[in-house]
């Protein structure tokens, strides 16, 4: 199954983000936002699709501002919370 990546617009938020997964236990990884997602962070979070529900919780819950949620295509990604 492919990750899901989240794309911020500040890193301020990616960081934040980052801490209310890992204290979830949500295994992410942080990774450099792919040049096809405009986004106004460098940063983005991979995390398995598997827990999409629980992150779109944890978003939503802690008002974490995103860019959007995207998972792979051929080429590319395409967005998926839309």
């Amino acid at each position: 199954m492919d990750p899901i990546l989240i794309a911020f617009d500040s890193t301020q938020q990616a960081l934040r983000a980052e801490m209310l997964l890992e204290y979830a236990e949500v295994e992410i990884d942080i990774r450099p936002t792919p040049k096809e997602i405009t986004a106004g962070c460098a940063l983005s979070i991979e995390f398995p699709q598997d827990d999409l529900v629980e992150v779109k919780r944890i978003i939503a819950e802690e008002k974490v501002e995103i860019r959007g949620l995207f998972k792979p295509a051929n080429p590319g990604y395409v967005r998926i919370d839309e």
